[in-house]
Parts: structure tokens; sequence; C-alpha cells
């Protein structure tokens, strides 16, 4: 039978790890990390993104974080612990999981997203980085 994608998101955060805004805000105070961002350009570009956040669209993730894609990127790596983040939450459970299908042993995702992390008063930056 098929699924919906409110299903899918729902077992996903099952498998995943889910972090708050202040878990996240004390890893990035911490040791070193990779957040990713995976919303699409535009929206990037409207709402901004979170200090130091790799840039990575979710229809590349996959090919972006697998060191196996010419089309890697050097941020990523399997071996990093990494938080992924979208809007609200719903795309970066999904990307998580994938993640973790890749490799990524310490992977995690801002459960809310962006929309959380600017309601608790969060830095946000618009200069793409």
């Amino acid at each position: 039978m098929a699924k919906t994608v409110k299903q899918l998101v729902t077992e996903a955060k099952g498998q995943i790890r889910n972090l708050n805004v202040d878990e996240v805000a004390r890893q990035l105070e911490g040791a070193p990390m990779t957040l990713v961002d995976i919303r699409e350009p535009d929206e990037v570009a409207r709402d901004g993104h979170i200090p130091g956040a790799v840039l990575a669209p979710r229809g590349m993730l996959e090919f972006y974080a697998d060191p196996e894609s010419p089309y890697h990127r050097a941020e990523l790596s399997p071996a990093a612990p990494t938080v992924v983040y979208c809007a609200s939450g719903g795309r970066s459970a999904l990307a998580t999981a994938a993640l973790q299908n890749l490799g990524y042993s310490d992977v995690a995702h801002l459960d809310g997203g962006l929309k959380a992390w600017i309601e608790q008063g969060r830095p946000v930056t618009r200069q793409v980085s």
C-alpha cells in the first residue's frame, strides 16, 4: 500500500536523531560539526540560513554527500558529526535517513528546522556561504 509523505516523515523521525534548537546550538558551540541546509536556493535567498551552514539542496544531497560521487563536496564526510535542517523539519528528517543509508553514522536533524531556529531568536545570515 502506498504511503503518504507524512507517514514517510514520521517513519524517518523514528529512525534518526531529532535535535531541538538548543541541542543544535550547543553542538555548534562545542566540537566541530557540519551543519547542512538542504533548502532550495530561493528559500535560502528569501529567509537566510544558519551561519556556517553548508548549502546543499535536497535534490543533490546524496550526490554531494557520497565520497564516490563525481559531485562529492569535501565539506561533507561520513566520518564528521553532521546536522541537517530544512524549513520546518520534514525534508531534513528524510535527508538524515538518506545520509544514514550512505554510511553517515553521526548524523541528526534539526526538528522544526529554520522556522524553529528563528522563532527562538537564533542568528540567521543572508550572506551565502
